[in-house]
């Protein structure tokens, strides 16, 4: 949602940058022995530069092309993620010691997992901080208003093409913060990123060009497939997410939070 707010182009190579995000979180923590903080800042910071290398790379020689050629692009660079990296750290399952690992907080008959806590205390920490970020920051005034008009931002002095990197960077970095949130449930693996395409139907179900709307819209994905995996028979729950999405398409196209948009022709 930040890269389609600021740029309009969807990115279905998000789900591998979270993957790079944590194999590079394996390699600080595991394999050079950082600190898990340590490790933390380390592999984000890695991938805020990692995601405006991509953005420089990959899409920005192809602005102004068809969106299909772009789309076509983050697809090919998902699956060349997906290579380079069973190349660099094998096929195998691997795990990231973290503080969260183990452990379950009881509240009367309710368990919960620290590993789950920690996803969801993270996850309002991270919306709190891009909030301010973007409302309360010179910078994030300006990404909010190359968003909303990026021709007139370019004409106000804006530097459009720098604040797409830093909107790549900042997407690939919160891939990062994902990938690691996930490290103890799922572990790290090439195939980790497949993992990432669930967002897609938050993003839809939420209104893909709102920020409260994908995290509204992850909560519902979320919630549906718990209780599709309870009460419905095997294999409901991988395609509850893909029912809730042709749903919301057939009903409220434009998503929960969406944007009624018109388009003179």
């Amino acid at each position: 949602v930040l890269i389609y707010k600021a740029t309009e182009i969807v990115n279905f190579a998000q789900g591998e940058l979270m993957m790079v995000g944590g194999f590079f979180a394996f390699t600080f923590i595991s394999l050079l022995g950082f600190n898990y903080w340590l490790g933390f800042i380390a592999a984000v910071a890695a991938m805020a530069l990692f995601g405006m290398l991509a953005e420089r790379l990959v899409v920005r020689p192809i602005l102004g092309y068809p969106q299909f050629s772009i789309i076509m692009a983050t697809i090919g660079l998902g699956f060349f993620l997906r290579s380079v990296a069973g190349m660099i750290w094998g096929t195998d399952d691997l795990k990231i010691e973290t503080p969260f690992s183990q452990g379950v907080l009881r509240l009367g008959s309710l368990v919960l997992a620290y590993d789950k806590l920690s996803v969801i205390a993270a996850t309002v920490i991270l919306c709190g901080v891009l909030y301010l970020f973007f409302n309360k920051t010179t910078l994030g005034t300006a990404m909010r208003a190359s968003s909303e008009n990026m021709l007139a931002a370019y004409y106000m002095g804006i530097p459009v093409k720098r604040l797409n990197g830093l909107v790549w960077g900042l997407a690939a970095a919160v891939a990062a913060v994902a990938g690691l949130l996930l490290a103890p449930i799922t572990f790290v693996h090439a195939n980790m990123g497949f993992i990432g395409l669930k967002a897609f139907p938050a993003a839809v179900v939420g209104g893909f060009g709102s920020l409260p709307g994908a995290i509204v819209g992850g909560l519902i994905i979320g919630i549906v497939e718990s209780f599709s995996g309870f009460y419905l028979p095997d294999g409901f729950k991988d395609t509850a997410a893909y029912i809730v999405v042709l749903v919301m398409l057939m009903v409220k196209p434009n998503g929960l939070f969406g944007e009624k948009l018109r388009k003179k022709v």
